[in-house]
């Protein structure tokens, strides 16, 4: 970027050198070695395992095949691939500390993985804005379950959208600028310590994601709390109740008081044992909406806090680090960020589907066949003595 002066060569040779110095201080001691590649080896093994169960069981349920279900799907296809190859392409890189497997796969490299976490994130905020349209727009949102060609649409549009933003970057920046900063055994993207370029990225990728993510999220347990409240202020109290079925039933017992005044004694120590009753049951029905209300916000702030965790840490510090050239940054803290990002991969699995009623069934289904087997040939002895 700008015109160079002096010696091209000395220029590159210049830039090479202080590139590089940054990640060969990178080296890591042989214990150190072996727990990060046992760590790598349990991580890719959780991202994987978990998110093809997720597609096997959409392959194999077709029940699950609705249009949102499609989104956790589009989901679990992004982090598999995190697993499948950008993980393992990079292991052999961040324990030696170079790249030795040439500048084509370097760019390809690059795109993909650059392609799948942001794919990932506009992933979490579209199933954040379909619950969101489950719920403020539950009768339209059923009648359109079924057409799955507007998941298609939704799905296709990530996709576009994810490799624009960071992949022609990572292909044209070099023709573009003229000149590569990445030395010949190394491999990150020109625009690197670019903050300006990182900082507009990152807009659209972390903060506006995080803002829509909890804005849906917030907006989809106030809309729950709402409905409750507003049902429980419509539904006439037990007291209230009590009261006008009392009223009429002394009506009706008056024409006939001298010869049925204990029967309505009777009938009065009756009511007000249903009454205590009924006041009881609707307390019951009250908590266990409270604490059902509180499991749903536990569990969207669950969800709110996980991608904050995993994305936060990375976005700021790559900003930080490119505004200073990476003098102010470990290298080791840019890598710890860096494994969040895949570490987020192998928790949506289980935060996503794994919290769906239908995919938990398919799950059983496909990892526990003997016992299901055993269950339905149990059963059909007991209903054929009914």
């Amino acid at each position: 970027m700008g015109n160079h002066h002096g010696d091209p060569n000395m220029t590159r040779e210049h830039t090479v050198s202080n590139w590089t110095a940054v990640r060969r201080d990178s080296g890591f001691a042989a214990p150190v070695l072996a727990l990060l590649t046992l760590m790598m080896v349990i991580l890719i093994t959780v991202i994987v395992c978990g998110n093809a169960l997720v597609i096997v069981a959409f392959k194999m349920d077709k029940s699950l095949r609705k249009q949102s279900n499609y989104f956790l799907l589009n989901l679990a296809i992004s982090d598999f691939l995190v697993g499948a190859f950008c993980i393992p392409v990079y292991i052999p890189y961040v324990l030696t500390g170079k790249w030795m497997l040439g500048k084509g796969l370097c760019k390809l490299w690059l795109v993909v993985d650059y392609l799948l976490c942001t794919a990932s994130v506009f992933n979490i905020v579209l199933i954040s804005y379909d619950r969101y349209l489950s719920v403020t727009e539950a009768v339209s949102y059923r009648a359109k379950q079924g057409m799955t060609h507007f998941a298609v649409v939704k799905i296709a549009a990530v996709w576009i959208l994810a490799f624009l933003l960071y992949g022609p970057a990572i292909l044209f920046w070099e023709p573009l600028t003229g000149r590569s900063r990445v030395p010949d055994d190394e491999c990150f993207a020109e625009f690197y310590y670019t903050w300006y370029f990182l900082l507009s990225a990152s807009v659209v990728e972390f903060f506006s994601p995080f803002l829509s993510v909890a804005f849906f999220n917030i907006s989809i347990y106030l809309s729950i709390r709402r409905r409750r409240l507003g049902s429980k202020r419509e539904s006439p109290s037990p007291k209230r109740q009590d009261d006008s079925a009392l009223y009429g039933k002394r009506t009706g017992v008056s024409m006939r008081i001298y010869w049925n005044s204990l029967t309505l004694k009777k009938t009065e120590d009756s009511k007000k044992k249903r009454s205590e009753s009924d006041g009881l049951s609707m307390r019951c029905v009250q908590r266990s909406r409270l604490r059902q209300d509180k499991k749903i916000a536990k569990s969207l702030a669950i969800i709110v806090c996980v991608f904050a965790v995993c994305w936060a840490p990375y976005t700021l510090l790559m900003i930080v680090r490119a505004a200073c050239r990476g003098d102010c940054v470990s290298h080791h803290w840019y890598e710890v960020t860096f494994w969040l990002l895949w570490l987020n991969s192998a928790i949506n699995p289980f935060l996503y589907p794994l919290c769906h009623s239908s995919f938990r069934r398919a799950f059983v289904k496909i990892l526990c066949p003997r016992q299901r087997t055993t269950i339905t040939l149990t059963d059909r002895p007991s209903s054929a003595h009914r």
